[in-house]
């Protein structure tokens, strides 16, 4: 399957061609940096090796730009692979450069024609996955290219596609744990004294980079309880024998987004899962490719170039970079701000740490029906109220790996608001349950929001990032500045400094007293004010002791 725009360094036409063979990559840089330099390589100087072109780095170089290269085996897959003319992650190349959009129809829907190289979400999310090592869910109707997608990947990570299409799991009603995993040897099964003389005959696919089960809600309950091992801790156990499965990328596909299928998906499996990425319906103007393909025998993934293939160490150093990627305070302050406001739910406790959508939920309470009886909060300009739930702590790390890869990917150093927003609604996808009974909805403009989950939360997003730059944060933050000191140390305090940074944090709670509503980022920051009046009350009652 091909895509029909090309590689900023080449225009060539859609589909394979005598003019763009398959195993060709282009040699033009994807995205260049400002200035010649690039902002995950450093400042390029070049000398006459690199002006007559006879000092190219080897495949397994650890010179590679790495970054280059995964832009390269993105552009090839969507050249030369899948079909996939959907640019839903969108880039704009800043305030200076307007961007032009239309209105059609009745509903007047909005196309933006994004002003800053953009992508396809099912090219390259699987593709930031392979990047972080993390899980990916591809969801969609049969036959939309879930799994040819996924065996790309495999691909890509250098193993033959005769092994990737044999290391594939299939879920299916009779799929038991040994099918999957491994058998215990007959002949040690008869001898064996104890279960520790059993040897196990594991399967193959376990010590791979990469890992493709195919239609996993059709797996048995119980099969899916081991699969749960695998995803979350990298082992797995039969007959009291252990596999070590190591760090690799996952891969899951399913026909729908709702865990069902031949068996609903056990919850904790469901939120081992990174990011969701749906597999979009086919544009039939392109059928003329899918003709080319079948009477030319073209299959795209026994083609794929060496040079874009990442070997095992390529890979693990692909990682290294990914993570070594920083967040400046700005963005994980917009971050840190929107999630705070989706947990708080007034009416379910008494205590104040557990006034939570957990708590209610834990007990068995629809959190809705709780948070109907706070007659007096604003329910439309409240993110909070859209939601049934707050994010876990696992959702927040994938959301930083992802947000990392993003900004990795496109060339930068560290992350940009725009690295983040563009990875969360596929992050968070089956992370955030939405209230499909807040009055929000009920918006015709917004009715189409109950459905599309990614542009609900991207939405919800934008309006936290306004009201914290409404709130002005980023110029007058007390708490930030009470927590700064805080985990600076408190080694060598005075008793006078201690007194003066607890009067400090009461005078900021009696400011809030008498405010109206409690909002969820002021009933977060009221919890660290707590947490560092504790720190310095500890330290006192030692200061006083010691003295």
């Amino acid at each position: 399957m091909t895509e029909h725009t090309s590689s900023p360094a080449s225009a060539t036409s859609s589909g394979p061609s005598p003019a763009s063979p398959l195993g060709h990559v282009s040699d033009a840089p994807t995205r260049p940096a400002p200035g010649g330099t690039s902002s995950t390589q450093g400042d390029y100087d070049l000398d006459v090796a690199d002006l007559f072109g006879t000092a190219t780095p080897t495949e397994g170089s650890q010179d590679a730009d790495l970054a280059e290269k995964l832009r390269q085996a993105y552009f090839w897959v969507v050249n030369h692979a899948i079909i996939s003319p959907h640019y839903d992650v969108e880039f704009s190349a800043g305030p200076g450069t307007p961007e032009t959009s239309f209105r059609l129809g009745d509903s007047k829907a909005l196309l933006t024609l994004p002003s800053d190289q953009s992508y396809s979400s099912f090219v390259l999310l699987p593709l930031l996955t392979f990047a972080v090592r993390g899980r990916c869910l591809l969801i969609g109707g049969p036959g939309r290219g879930k799994t040819a997608s996924a065996v790309l990947m495999g691909v890509l990570a250098g193993y033959p596609i005769q092994d990737v299409r044999r290391a594939m799991q299939h879920g299916h009603p009779q799929l038991t744990v040994s099918d999957m995993f491994g058998t215990p040897l007959p002949k040690d099964l008869v001898q064996a004294d104890s279960l520790a003389d059993v040897d196990v005959a594991w399967r193959s696919w376990l010590g791979m980079r990469v890992k493709i089960v195919d239609e996993y809600n059709r797996i048995p309950t119980r099969t899916q309880s081991a699969l749960l091992t695998v995803l979350a801790d990298g082992y797995v156990e039969v007959f009291d024998q252990f596999y070590e499965t190591g760090e690799s990328a996952w891969y899951l596909t399913a026909n729908d987004d709702a865990g069902g299928g031949t068996y609903q998906v056990v919850e904790a499996l469901r939120d081992r899962i990174d990011v969701v990425v749906h597999a979009l319906p086919f544009n039939n103007r392109f059928l003329g490719d899918l003709v080319a393909r079948a009477e030319q025998g073209i299959h795209p993934e026994r083609a794929v170039p060496e040079s874009i293939v990442f070997d095992d160490a390529q890979h693990e150093r692909l990682h290294r970079e990914v993570t070594a990627v920083q967040i400046e305070r700005p963005v994980r302050r917009r971050l840190e701000f929107f999630a705070s406001q989706l947990e708080l739910l007034e009416g379910s406790a008494w205590q104040f740490e557990y006034r939570t959508k957990d708590t209610a939920r834990l007990a068995g309470i629809d959190p809705h029906l709780v948070a109907s009886s706070d007659t007096g909060r604003d329910k439309l300009s409240d993110i909070g109220a859209q939601t049934l739930n707050g994010l876990s702590v696992r959702a927040l790390q994938s959301l930083v790996a992802y947000a990392k890869a993003m900004a990795y990917f496109r060339g930068r150093s560290s992350v940009g608001l725009d690295d983040l927003r563009a990875v969360l609604p596929f992050v968070l996808h089956d992370k955030l349950v939405p209230d499909q009974q807040s009055t929000v909805f009920d918006d015709a403009d917004r009715e189409p929001l109950r459905s599309d989950r990614v542009s609900w939360i991207r939405t919800m997003f934008d309006d936290a990032c306004a009201q914290y730059d409404a709130y002005g944060l980023d110029q007058d933050d007390p708490v930030g500045e009470v927590l700064d000191q805080v985990q600076a140390g408190l080694d060598s305090l005075g008793e006078d400094v201690v007194l003066d940074r607890m009067r400090r944090i009461e005078q900021i709670l009696a400011g809030w007293e008498g405010a109206g509503k409690l909002h969820g980022h002021v009933y977060e920051d009221a919890l660290v004010l707590k947490y560092a009046h504790q720190r310095y009350t500890n330290y006192l009652t030692w200061l006083r002791w010691y003295r």
